[in-house]
């Protein structure tokens, strides 16, 4: 058991029968009343983010959670499979648990998966992925102001802003975390 002083980004709780990992904290102590821990929680099997409060020096179950590294092999129909690189296990996860990130990801990147016990919760891909634009709008001329971005669909069929000057073809690093584009990779 843990109190809420023990709250750290990342720490992954029991509550309300679901795993949620902490995502922000703030210790408040009003001026009239008793503290408190306003928190943003994201649930570890479902990804929904939801807000509560919790009394100062409340008691929460902390969840140790696993991250091994896997290679994202291939998709068929029964689901996404991964493999150990150092044991040559497989896992198959389903598109629940892939869902939310399964634009951005292509055959053999490696990503972290989440276990708790023996049972695969989700993935996290890593910070950055490269990725080749597959269609964008061609360039005008005249198309340089500062700031501009156009869409791009991308080679997995994620779409993001892209500044003007890239083209079709060319590969980018893309922050998986805000999906967002960081900058041309040089081939």
């Amino acid at each position: 058991m843990a109190s809420t002083a023990d709250f750290r980004n990342g720490m992954t709780i029991k509550f309300n029968h679901d795993l949620f990992s902490i995502i922000e904290f703030q210790h408040v102590k009003p001026g009239k009343g008793g503290a408190f821990v306003r928190t943003k929680l994201k649930s570890v099997t479902t990804g929904k983010v939801i807000d509560n409060t919790f009394r100062s020096g409340e008691k929460v179950e902390e969840v140790r959670l696993e991250r091994r590294d896997m290679q994202y092999l291939y998709k068929d129909a029964s689901g996404y499979t991964f493999m150990d690189n150092d044991t040559y296990e497989q896992i198959l996860l389903d598109e629940d648990a892939v869902a939310d990130v399964v634009d951005l990801m292509k055959e053999n990147v490696m990503v972290s998966i989440l276990f708790h016990g023996e049972k695969a919760l989700g993935l996290e891909l890593p910070i950055h992925v490269e990725l080749a634009i597959a269609k964008t709008d061609p360039n005008e001329k005249g198309d340089t102001a500062s700031g501009s971005k156009k869409p791009a669909t991308l080679e997995t069929g994620a779409v993001v802003q892209v500044p003007f000057f890239v083209s079709e073809g060319e590969m980018i690093k893309v922050d998986t975390r805000k999906r967002e584009y960081v900058e041309r990779v040089k081939n």
